[in-house]
């Protein structure tokens, strides 16, 4: 199931969710080729995605990983790997991981944006990304496996959003064509779940090459920590704006 639209009003023009937009579209065109030039792709995700055994130092340095056939990423002592929590936030795998992440993003990150302001919703969500980097470090802090995605942080505006608005519909579909609305809390703990469910299994790896092929718990961490900074980060005057807004019925429900 996947989500393609609320009916939340949105009160100012979302501008930083425009901004982090445009800067990962920008990464996956500039930078990674738009997946259409392997090197430029396999370059960024070895060289700019996030490898927990270069955070830690738990990894041998020289160990590498076929990423790409004839291609192996291999642990380096590069000064850019101290960086790699936030570069890896823009970078994607591919055409399907960048997409999903988008939706994902297009569809809950304006409104929280709009209750936080642009400078709050801005620190949010690189701080919901770094604890979704963090998670994912504390589970398998070993692996040699880089990772890359905006997912993390994302799930963290997702968090965000359950606090903020746990009764806003939500509009979903089925593929290929069942579409139905749903309450925010129910999907939103409904998809958290899921990604417990299947992180699971990451706590009983043993090879840091073996991977389900997603950070599960970077999800998690992110949508933990997007719970939890909503409450410091959320502007009350904007909060109740939307909730009089709701009120007054001054919305229709929309695709984002």
């Amino acid at each position: 199931m996947i989500p393609i639209g609320d009916d939340n009003p949105t009160l100012r023009t979302p501008i930083v969710t425009y901004v982090i937009v445009g800067l990962i579209l920008a990464s996956w065109f500039l930078l990674q080729g738009a997946g259409f030039n392997q090197m430029s792709l396999v370059a960024s995700v070895c060289n700019l995605g996030l490898v927990p055994g270069e955070i830690t130092k738990l990894a041998r340095l020289g160990d590498g990983i076929p990423i790409a056939p004839g291609v192996a990423c291999v642990v380096d002592d590069e000064a850019i790997n101290m960086l790699t929590p936030v570069t890896s936030m823009f970078l994607h795998g591919g055409w399907g991981h960048l997409i999903g992440n988008l939706v994902f993003f297009w569809v809950f990150g304006n409104n929280v944006e709009d209750s936080m302001g642009r400078g709050r919703f801005a620190l949010f969500y690189i701080l919901c990304g770094l604890a979704a980097a963090g998670a994912h470090v504390l589970v398998e802090p070993r692996s040699i496996i880089p990772t890359v995605g905006a997912s993390g942080a994302i799930s963290g505006v997702m968090g965000g959003y359950l606090i903020l608005y746990p009764r806003a519909h939500i509009r979903m579909i089925f593929p290929p064509i069942f579409i139905f609305w749903a309450r925010a809390w129910l999907v939103l703990i409904w998809w958290l779940v899921l990604q417990v469910v299947s992180g699971l299994p990451q706590l009983m790896e043993v090879d840091p090459e073996v991977s389900s092929g997603t950070a599960f718990w970077a999800h998690i961490g992110g949508f933990v920590a997007g719970v939890l900074l909503v409450m410091v980060f959320r502007d009350p005057q904007l909060v109740e704006a939307h909730r009089v807004a709701r009120a007054a019925g001054n919305f229709t429900a929309r695709w984002r």
